[in-house]
């Protein structure tokens, strides 16, 4: 499938790798894409995509940051560990996969921003390991427990694939495995602003990777986790009062999911230092206005606000 001038730049500018690291005594392999230098910046991604979801932005954040793409376990090209009821895709676990690979990579501390399932990841990486997360950005989201709390007609519809993703296999991975290419390029289309602004050869990914039955039932786990192990964790943060310390970015679409809750002021219960807008977009920020994002991302990373 063809790319366009942003992702062939993309292919050509990162070097793609595989880092073998161990998770609470598992090994994994982690497919990540990597180039730039300072600063290292962590780019984490949502579902049902890859690394590739960043390939509109990471260039020119690459021009002032070591910036680093991986495919989160289960995902893309990593390794897709096995689980039953959401237990190897707490994002607790996927956290940690995190601080393995860059500390394999060299970086002790290290700024994050993450999308979607990503975002989970990344604010659950500020809040265990505040001392290796030096800024977080999260896109789209706000935290699991605040949406199961906020559950009403409106948002129930939104999220409908919540609830959907979580139900106990191998349900919904036997519907979504009957037609994967349909789903996702569903998926992805009914949560865009606009249809089209997908790169052909990034789609063409996300569904040949994605749509494979042990990456279906990976998704799956992970929302699995969703609706268990991970809310648990977040009330666990919210009931002791922890909030994340690093300065935070919020940026969320003004058509996109995270707009079914109040993402602003929910965020400024959850961390101490927030700043955040609504752009002119669904639910994939980085690939439907890659333009505002850097506006956004660039000068908060470099620490001069929006």
């Amino acid at each position: 499938m063809s790319a366009g001038p942003a992702m062939r730049r993309f292919l050509k500018m990162f070097r793609t790798g595989w880092q073998r690291i161990e998770t609470d005594g598992q090994s994994l392999d982690i497919h990540f894409a990597m180039a730039g230098e300072g600063p290292p910046l962590l780019l984490l991604h949502g579902f049902p995509e890859t690394h590739l979801m960043w390939h509109a932005v990471a260039c020119d954040l690459a021009a002032e940051f070591t910036v680093i793409c991986p495919d989160l376990r289960g995902y893309g090209r990593s390794s897709v560990p096995g689980s039953e009821k959401g237990a190897a895709y707490t994002k607790r676990l996927m956290a940690k996969d995190q601080v393995a690979l860059m500390q394999a990579l060299g970086f002790e501390a290290f700024s994050v921003a993450g999308h979607d399932r990503g975002g989970r990841v990344a604010y659950r990486l500020a809040l265990d390991y505040p001392a290796l997360v030096s800024r977080l950005a999260v896109i789209d989201i706000a935290p699991t427990i605040e949406y199961f709390d906020a559950v009403n007609k409106d948002v129930g519809l939104r999220l409908y694939h919540w609830f959907f993703l979580a139900q106990p296999a191998d349900m919904p991975e036997r519907l979504i495995g009957g037609d994967a290419d349909f789903y996702i390029r569903w998926t992805m289309d009914s949560w865009a602003g606009t249809s089209s602004v997908f790169d052909p050869h990034a789609l063409a990914e996300y569904v040949a990777l994605n749509g494979r039955p042990a990456n279906i039932h990976a998704m799956c786990e992970d929302y699995r986790a969703g609706a268990g192990e991970d809310c648990l964790h977040d009330e666990e943060d919210r009931n002791s009062g922890r909030v994340i310390g690093c300065p935070t970015l919020a940026l969320w679409g003004a058509q996109g999911i995270a707009q079914a809750t109040a993402p602003f002021e929910i965020w400024r219960r959850w961390a101490g230092d927030v700043t955040g807008q609504a752009l002119d977009c669904g639910h994939f920020v980085p690939e439907e206005v890659p333009d505002e994002t850097l506006s956004a991302m660039l000068p908060f990373f470099r620490g001069t606000g929006l």
